[in-house]
């Protein structure tokens, strides 16, 4: 096996959000290029400042040269009722562009799994979404593994928990006073950090496995309070408020994520991929933040 370095990779990211504008940019410091879309003005400018090429979805013609120039395409825009939009827009304009890309990475969530009550869940289990966001994720996995086969794309899936990192972190809301305890008997999760789901994305272009499913998570499945009041101590900040799940302080999203309780398994990316992710836990991803001022 050669030990040399991938090429750099042209990316087109369906979704110019936090995690990919991340991937954009790790793309362009690895000597490639990246584009991003968004429908937002606002959002396209701060792409093209930032050195990504915005692309408006709805511009066929030029989301059709953007499909044309990438190596490489990474959906993060979440489903809506009528499916992905990523898939809806992408497969005509891979074929409108008469380009195939290497690899197309679809991200999807672990509430594909639905609540295993602090057991393991596992690529391999049969999936059982506990949420209509959850099922929604479950049809777009389906979705594009069927484009994939139908089309002979290289389609792999990434299962992602939780992200955090600067700026989107429990030491964020514990310093503008959001932040808050919900005790949940036997409630457990995984969390990741965004520069581990990056890390993740880069690893399996660089081996991809077409028809793949990865979970791409931490080493530490925890309760969620346990964080919050660790991620207090350390910043010598009084522990924040103890509320119910039903307080009108704690957001829909929170109390979705609270009807599911499991542990997740990295193993398999691990073994494919070569993936390790750098912040094993949630202590060592808070600590480097700091660390950083951030």
């Amino acid at each position: 096996m050669s030990d040399a370095a991938p090429p750099p990779v042209s990316l087109l990211v369906f979704g110019g959000g936090w995690l990919g504008r991340a991937a954009a940019l790790e793309a362009i410091r690895r000597g490639g290029s990246a584009a991003a879309t968004s429908r937002d003005p606002d959002t396209r400018k701060a792409l093209d400042a930032q050195g990504i090429v915005a692309v408006d979805p709805s511009d066929e013609a030029a989301l059709a040269a953007a499909v044309g120039a990438a190596t490489a395409l990474l959906i993060t825009a979440p489903p809506d009722a009528d499916g992905c939009p990523g898939l809806k827009a992408l497969i005509p304009a891979i074929t409108a562009s008469g380009a195939w890309p290497d690899w197309i990475g679809y991200v999807s969530s672990t509430a594909v799994y639905g609540d295993r009550a602090g057991g393991w869940a596992f690529e391999d289990d049969a999936l059982n979404a506990a949420s209509l966001e959850g099922a929604r994720r479950v049809r777009a996995e389906r979705d594009w593994l069927d484009a994939g086969r139908g089309m002979g794309l290289t389609v792999q899936l990434f299962r992602l928990p939780a992200l955090y990192g600067p700026g989107r972190s429990p030491l964020d809301k514990l310093r503008d006073g959001t932040a808050r305890i919900v005790r949940k008997p036997g409630q457990v999760f995984n969390r990741i950090h965004v520069d581990d789901a990056v890390a993740g994305l880069f690893a399996s272009m660089a081996r991809p496995h077409p028809g793949a499913a990865y979970t791409l998570c931490d080493d530490e499945p925890s309760p969620a309070h346990v964080i919050i009041e660790g991620a207090a101590r350390r910043l010598g900040l009084p522990l924040p408020p103890e509320v119910d799940l039903d307080d009108p302080s704690v957001s829909d999203a929170m109390r979705r994520f609270y009807r599911d309780s499991k542990r997740l398994s990295n193993a398999k990316a691990k073994a494919e991929l070569g993936w390790r992710p750098r912040y094993q836990g949630w202590r060592e991803g808070l600590e480097a933040m700091i660390a950083a001022g951030r």
